[in-house]
């Protein structure tokens, strides 16, 4: 058996996809988003249930932030002036 006859050819993936309408198609639409970097998180169904949108995450999370910075500070403040009483 030749070389050549064993060698795999690479298979066009859009090629099995023949119903596919790629005339409205933009090429590098998310070039730059991509270039800025990217996370992509799943939610679980109960929390895409109360957080539909990446502006609710983002809202609900800033504020679980904010929560804990202030949490942090009132421990911080509270363990000095513990400390200095001593």
């Amino acid at each position: 058996m030749s070389a050549t006859t064993m060698k795999k050819t690479k298979s066009d993936p859009l090629a099995e996809r023949p119903n596919l309408d790629w005339s409205k198609a933009v090429r590098g639409r998310y070039a730059e988003r991509m270039k800025n970097g990217s996370n992509i998180v799943l939610l679980e169904p109960d929390v895409l249930e109360r957080f539909p949108t990446s502006e609710k995450v983002n809202q609900a999370l800033r504020t679980l932030l904010e929560i804990e910075r202030k949490t942090k500070s009132v421990i911080t403040k509270a363990s000095k002036s513990k400390h200095a009483a001593a």
